[in-house]
């Protein structure tokens, strides 16, 4: 993988609109494609791969459920619709 999205991570000026952004995959990781248009809203961190890996063991996921406890019929709890 190019090291251009490391590089070179931010694209658009602090005092201007956004105009573009890294492509990110499904996993998080940069794909060097650049974007023309503003990235939605998400809590994405992009990782670097480690240069060596030890076996298949896959890393197992969090799941945080504040959403659904504190929720109710009369109140949803949802962070992106505010966002986007």
């Amino acid at each position: 993988m190019s090291s251009e999205f490391f590089a070179k991570p931010i694209l658009n000026s602090p005092y201007e609109y956004p105009l573009r952004h890294w492509e990110l995959d499904e996993n998080g990781q940069p794909t060097n494609r650049i974007v023309e248009s503003r990235r939605r809203a998400e809590f994405v961190t992009p990782i670097p791969k480690p240069k060596k890996r030890r076996g298949k063991a896959a890393q197992e996921e969090l799941v945080f459920n504040e959403a659904t406890e504190v929720s109710s019929d009369e109140q949803r709890y949802e962070t992106m619709s505010i966002v986007n």
